[in-house]
């Protein structure tokens, strides 16, 4: 029994150490960070683009929810809340990935499939190149 007692408090010990942060051991993330892309670009260059494609109608994104994206109608613009709309639609890791690109892209150049169907027939695309512009240069703040 006595061993056995031994054993467990030796075990205790053991892992009552692993609680205790080693000196090697990085810093923890301090997290709060928030990807953070230019509003006055995406106001004056990338809603205008969505507007022009349809995009803020009302039997595609805008003045109700379709999927997960939403946007202010065409006849009621607000800038701030299609800001927030599309950012929600962005994948900072990888931009090209973010399904505001993707989805309006067509699948022979790698899209995914948008029940409003493609927009963007290539890669060379300047709306494309403008959103996605818009994305890649975002930082987390």
């Amino acid at each position: 029994m006595r061993k056995v007692a031994c054993a467990l408090a030796a075990i205790g010990c053991i892992t009552a150490g692993c609680d205790r942060p080693s000196p090697n051991d990085p810093d923890p993330p301090t997290g709060g960070q928030k990807y953070v892309m230019n509003y006055s670009y995406f106001a004056t260059t990338v809603n205008p683009i969505l507007s022009a494609h349809g995009c803020d109608n009302l039997n595609c994104h805008g003045g109700g929810i379709r999927g997960t994206f939403e946007l202010s109608p065409a006849n009621d613009k607000d800038p701030a809340f299609d800001y927030q709309q599309a950012s929600l639609q962005v994948f900072p890791p990888d931009p090209v990935e973010s399904p505001l690109v993707m989805k309006p892209l067509a699948a022979e150049c790698g899209g995914d499939t948008h029940g409003g169907g493609a927009f963007f027939f290539s890669l060379d695309d300047p709306d494309y190149l403008a959103i996605l512009n818009w994305i890649e240069n975002g930082e987390y703040q």
